[in-house]
């Protein structure tokens, strides 16, 4: 056997066989030129990752499994035993194989038995010579020499909550849309050496005065991006080990540029699952969701909805139910992407020092823990706000939408009260009502998002936002399918 990188971690490989009580084999998924039939195959349990059924190069059609064996076993003392029961079983020196062996193991005797995915690609597996292996090897080396790793560079993007929010912290409905507007890029290098590249401006370590110190950690705070870059990577080896995935030994090196830091996470993410072939099979999206969420709850203890994380995976206009039932069942909500052509235009808007969401959110999450009949109504009624958006937006209704927006502005301040919400974000709502047009906050605080049918008011009410010291902007939808379609990453 010979692995294309040369360098699975094995010490990954021992530590998830000891978490294990079972035997362990290694294996990968299967390239589209490959047969099954040339191959052990292993179908594997997802969830326990107990292979339920080895089957050595089967005929077509016996299983659906793409998961090859790539003759890489751990096996326990006591299971040694098991190999002179099945030679006194198989008299013929051909039926005594590994591929067999595993095969009685698992089928017949009912050993539990794990699997561990490597992914990469395989070469010779089976009887092969020392002048193979050269070849093989020698064409790696000069592959490597020749083409030096090529820099993997992804970007995610913000959203805005076009509905619903905040229930999505209360098991409720909400549509949101990601936007060109603001983004984060994280370019990841093969290296010699793990390297984390602070950034010049989110990251600084050298200021001009201690006037400069003041007024920089005083709108920015003192925890920069590097953070984010290096909790996403921890979480996604102990992701990986956990999810018996064997990681290959590359190092690399990343750094990040942005103008919202909260979606260096999910750029990062995409990055080391390009770097290390992961694909979505291995981490699908509403898993991937939760998987970002985690890295800034769990590792970084900041306060944050996976509203924003789900937009950031699935990309687009994302209708999202977070109901208490499906989160419970299955471990996430149930999304789904909705048509982005024709929307109206959205504008946004927000504070040159915005909110912070902690403080936003209040004592509502206290309150509707303890059954407040005020907010959990009010949850029941952000999630039918939806459902009446969705038919909106499925019919192109955009007067019906404006109106449920304001809507969902109303019964937020209903639940969060002024004093919550703030004399900021309350001086951009009324800002924007001045000019006829629908307003709602689409986050935590700190900004409005809104939608004027009134074009013509459209340059009018600009100005004012300026003139009031906010900044202002038109909403640039971001359609990955349009970005696909363009060659777009």
């Amino acid at each position: 056997m010979l692995c294309a990188d040369q360098n699975f971690d094995i010490a990954q490989v021992i530590r998830f066989f000891r978490s294990k009580p079972g035997e362990l084999i290694i294996y990968y998924e299967l390239e589209e030129s490959e047969k099954s039939s040339s191959r052990g195959i292993v179908e594997v349990c997802p969830d326990t990752h107990r292979i339920t059924r080895f089957l050595e190069k089967p005929q077509d059609g016996l299983t659906a499994s793409r998961l090859a064996s790539v003759v890489f076993y751990c096996i326990q003392r006591d299971t040694l035993s098991y190999l002179s029961d099945l030679l006194s079983l198989q008299p013929q020196a051909t039926d005594r194989t590994f591929g067999q062996f595993w095969e009685w193991l698992i089928n017949e005797k009912q050993l539990d038995v794990f699997g561990m995915k490597l992914p990469t690609g395989f070469q010779l597996i089976g009887q092969v010579g020392l002048s193979d292996y050269t070849r093989w090897l020698t064409h790696y080396s000069t592959k490597q020499q020749d083409n030096p790793a090529k820099p993997i560079t992804c970007r995610s993007y913000a959203r805005v909550g076009l509905m619903g929010n905040p229930s999505d912290g209360f098991n409720g409905k909400t549509i949101a849309m990601s936007i060109s507007n603001f983004w984060a890029e994280v370019t990841l290098v093969e290296s010699q050496t793990l390297v984390l590249v602070p950034h010049p401006l989110n990251d600084p370590t050298e200021f001009g005065s201690l006037q400069d110190l003041f007024c920089i950690s005083r709108k920015e705070g003192y925890l920069g991006g590097l953070r984010l870059l290096q909790a996403t990577c921890k979480k996604f080896y102990q992701f990986c080990s956990k999810q018996g995935i064997a990681l290959t030994k590359q190092n690399f090196t990343l750094k990040y540029d942005t103008n919202i830091p909260r979606a260096i996470v999910s750029a990062t993410l995409k990055c080391l699952m390009k770097f290390y072939n992961i694909t979505d099979n291995d981490l699908p999206k509403p898993v991937r969701a939760n998987f970002i969420l985690n890295v800034e709850t769990d590792e970084l203890f900041i306060t944050a909805g996976l509203q924003d994380r789900v937009v950031q995976v699935y990309e687009g206009l994302i209708y999202m139910d977070f109901s208490k039932k499906l989160m419970e069942e299955q471990g996430y909500g149930n999304y789904v992407s909705m048509e982005m052509s024709s929307l109206p235009l959205f504008w946004l808007a927000y504070l040159s020092d915005p909110s912070d969401s902690g403080r936003i959110h209040s004592n509502v999450r206290q309150r509707w823990l303890n059954g407040e009949p005020l907010v959990v109504d009010a949850m029941t009624s952000f999630a039918e706000l939806t459902d009446q958006a969705r038919t909106a937006l499925q019919h192109r209704d955009w007067s019906r939408l404006a109106q449920l927006m304001d809507q969902n502005f109303e019964l937020r301040r209903s639940v969060y009260t002024d004093d919550c919400l703030g004399p900021g974000n309350l001086k951009m709502v009324h800002l924007a009502r001045k000019f006829g047009s629908a307003v709602k906050l689409p986050g935590s605080g700190g900004a409005v998002v809104g939608l004027c049918l009134d074009q013509a008011r459209l340059v009018e009410m600009r100005q004012a936002f300026q003139q009031a010291g906010c900044v202002f902007c038109v909403i640039a939808p971001y359609n990955p399918s349009a970005s696909a379609v363009g060659g777009q990453d």
